[in-house]
C-alpha cells in the first residue's frame, strides 16, 4: 500500500510505464464540487491525467472511470462523453459502458426527470486480461428455451433452427449497478463525492486478480484503497487535499489494525 499526498499529474510521472493492473477513480464533475476550493479542473488537466493512465496502464489493464456532467444555463455539458472519446483517441478501447445507478438519489425541483445515474466507463489497453464476472440468479432457470422455431436467416437468407436449450442457474449481470448512496454508506465520512464501498469492490473483483497492482489518482477519502486491501491487491493512491489524504489513511489503516500504509 503505497499512498501519496500531492498533485496526482506530478506524482503520476514517478510510476514506470506499464505499471498498474486496474485504476478505479472518479474525476471532478465539471464545477460541481469545489474540493475546499484549491483544485484545478480543466479540459487541459484532465487530457494530461487520461495520457498518463494510458502510460502507466499494462497491456491488458483497465481503467474506470466514474463519471457525470454538470448542468448549466439549462443544458448537461456533455463532459463524460468528450472524455470518454478523448480516452479513445489517446489508445484505449472503450471495452464497456456501465451505468452506476442511485438507489436513493437525492430529489430536486427542475423541469425534468431526476437524474439518478451516472457514467461507469471501463476502458482497457487492448484485451483486458482480467474478467471476473459477477453472477445472478436466472429467473427461469432449469427451464427449456422456445425449441427449435425457423426464426433467424443464416448468411445464404435462409431461415435456420435454433437448438432447444436449458436455462442456466446463473448469468452474469448486467451492466447497470444499483447501489446505495449518501450519509447511510459514508458512516458520518466529510467528503463530497464518496462513492459506495460496493461499487468499487465489484469492479476490484471483476477486471483484476488477487496480487495485482490497483491505482486511485484521485483517492479522495481512500474507498479504492481499502476495498484493494480486503481484496488482497497492491495499491497506489495518490490525493491532493491533506484533510482528505488523512481520512484515506485512516479508512485504509482501519481494515487491518495491524497494517500500516507507506505514506510519502
Amino acid at each position: 500500500m503505497k499512498l501519496i499526498q500531492g498533485d496526482c499529474l506530478e506524482k503520476m510521472k514517478d510510476l514506470p510505464d506499464n505499471s498498474v493492473d486496474l485504476t478505479v477513480t472518479s474525476p471532478p464533475y465539471d464545477n460541481l464540487r469545489t474540493y475546499e476550493n484549491n483544485l484545478v479542473w480543466n479540459w487541459g488537466v484532465f487530457t494530461n491525467i487520461a495520457k498518463e493512465l494510458y502510460r502507466v496502464t499494462k497491456k491488458g489493464g483497465v481503467v474506470v472511470w466514474v463519471v457525470g456532467d454538470a448542468t448549466i444555463k439549462g443544458s448537461e455539458t456533455g463532459t463524460s462523453f468528450k472524455q470518454a472519446l478523448f480516452f479513445k483517441e489517446i489508445g484505449f478501447n472503450l471495452h464497456d459502458t456501465m451505468i452506476y445507478r442511485k438507489q436513493n438519489y437525492t430529489p430536486l425541483t427542475h423541469n425534468r426527470y431526476e437524474q439518478e445515474w451516472e457514467y461507469m466507463f471501463v476502458f482497457s489497453n487492448g484485451k483486458p486480461k482480467a474478467f471476473n464476472p459477477i453472477m445472478i440468479p436466472c429467473k427461469y432457470a432449469g427451464q427449456s428455451t422456445w425449441g427449435n422455431p425457423n426464426m433467424y436467416k443464416d448468411s445464404s437468407g435462409n431461415l435456420t433452427k435454433v437448438a432447444k436449450t436449458i436455462i442456466n442457474p446463473t448469468k452474469i449481470k448486467g451492466n447497470i449497478s444499483t447501489y446505495l448512496v449518501g450519509s447511510t454508506q459514508t458512516g458520518g465520512i466529510k467528503h463530497p463525492a464518496m462513492f459506495p464501498e460496493q461499487l468499487s469492490y465489484d469492479h476490484i473483483i471483476s477486471w483484476s486478480n488477487e496480487g495485482e497492482t490497483v491505482l486511485d489518482p484521485m483517492m479522495g477519502s481512500g474507498t479504492t484503497g481499502k476495498m484493494a486491501k480486503i481484496l488482497n491487491r497492491h495499491f497506489i493512491g495518490i490525493e491532493l487535499s491533506k484533510e482528505y489524504f488523512d481520512i484515506a489513511t485512516r479508512r485504509i489503516e482501519d481494515t487491518d489494525p495491524l497494517f500500516q500504509a507507506v505514506r510519502f
